[in-house]
């Protein structure tokens, strides 16, 4: 299960394995580009190495975090354009993506939505031992993909309840 936390400047991704209740570090790290080139160039960049770690770990899903607006709305457009390409990438692949607010992901892995860089990247160590990440946009993927697996391990829970009940 692959993990984005995009942005023009530096992508975060972590892919984690999950067997059951069970859940696996299995690589993380981030995708940075050259702010000295356009965007456009930064964007097929960054959609390069997306493509490139998904051909090399072929996740069965992926989840990405929602935008987040702030009052600088040039800045707010260029993350939604790394976010277009974070969406894009895996979906050409024929990959599943899922979306979630920051707070639902801070919520997932730490217990409240309000939680620190410092408390999610706590907690992913905790909840992935191994894990070696760097930087927080990694730690930040690897919550998005903890998240995903915990709302997906629900959903199937409910599926399961309500075809029993059919």
């Amino acid at each position: 299960m692959l993990g984005l936390d995009p942005g023009l400047g530096v992508t975060g991704w972590g892919i984690i394995g999950v067997a059951g209740s069970r859940l696996t570090p299995l690589g993380c790290g981030v995708i940075e580009t050259d702010p000295a080139v356009s965007v456009p160039e930064r964007l097929r960049a960054l959609h390069e190495e997306l493509s490139r770690l998904l051909a090399l770990h072929a996740p069965e899903e992926a989840a990405i975090e929602e935008t987040f607006v702030n009052r600088n709305g040039a800045a707010t457009l260029k993350l939604g354009y790394a976010r277009g390409v974070a969406l894009l990438a895996p979906a050409l692949a024929g990959i599943p993506v899922a979306e979630y607010a920051a707070r639902t992901v801070k919520q997932a892995v730490v217990g409240t939505g309000a939680a620190s860089k410092e408390q999610v990247a706590m907690m992913v160590r905790r909840l992935l031992p191994g894990a070696q990440f760097q930087r927080a946009d990694a730690a930040d993927a690897l919550a998005v993909a903890i998240c995903h697996a915990h709302h997906r391990s629900s959903r199937r829970l409910w599926e399961a309840a309500d075809r029993r009940r059919a």
